[in-house]
């Protein structure tokens, strides 16, 4: 599987296809499906981003949706449809929507922002479960005996390095939204 991430492009419009997936291509491993069925087909655990078209003949971006979670997948999706938004999607999956057309940079935005929330939540859990052993340990023995412990002083800057990475990846998803807004 690459290293980097992988971002799955499914539009049932190639040539759209084709476009979303040059916008990103120079960041992202980038794989294209061309109907639901396809993109079925394709789904696997290395897949990080889906971007997916909600009206497709034959197998909609729904009954893709259904797919994923089915799995269930640990991926982001965003919905980059022509279908106008209703109250329907406050019930949906997913993680974004974008209405057609969109732009080379609102593609990337939505891609560089759901992976710095995945990023977000893999190292917010990796922290949580550090100060949890953190706790136990300070509960379970003494103040002289953590001092003295190599292994728990590491652990400590393990924690601080997390709780750094953490806030600064808050503070980009902050500056994001904010710019949203605007």
């Amino acid at each position: 599987m690459p290293d980097e991430p992988t971002v799955l492009v499914v539009e049932d419009e190639p040539q759209l296809a084709d476009l979303y997936a040059e916008y990103i291509d120079d960041s992202y491993t980038v794989l294209t499906a061309y109907s639901g069925e396809a993109a079925i087909e394709t789904l696997h655990e290395a897949i990080d981003v889906v971007l997916l078209d909600r009206r497709m003949p034959v197998c909609s971006g729904n009954e893709v949706l259904a797919a994923i979670e089915d799995h269930p997948l640990d991926c982001r999706v965003a919905m980059v449809t022509a279908v106008d938004p209703d109250f329907d999607i406050i019930e949906l999956g997913v993680d974004d929507y974008l209405v057609k057309p969109v732009s080379q940079d609102e593609i990337r935005e939505v891609v560089d922002r759901l992976f710095k929330i995945s990023e977000y939540n893999d190292q917010l859990t990796e922290l949580t479960g550090k100060k949890l052993k953190r706790n136990v340990l300070q509960v379970e023995k003494p103040p002289r005996e953590l001092e003295a412990s190599d292994r728990f002083q590491q652990l400590e800057a393990e924690i601080r390095e997390l709780e750094a990475t953490v806030e600064t990846i808050a503070d980009d998803l902050d500056v994001e939204e904010r710019d949203l807004r605007l």
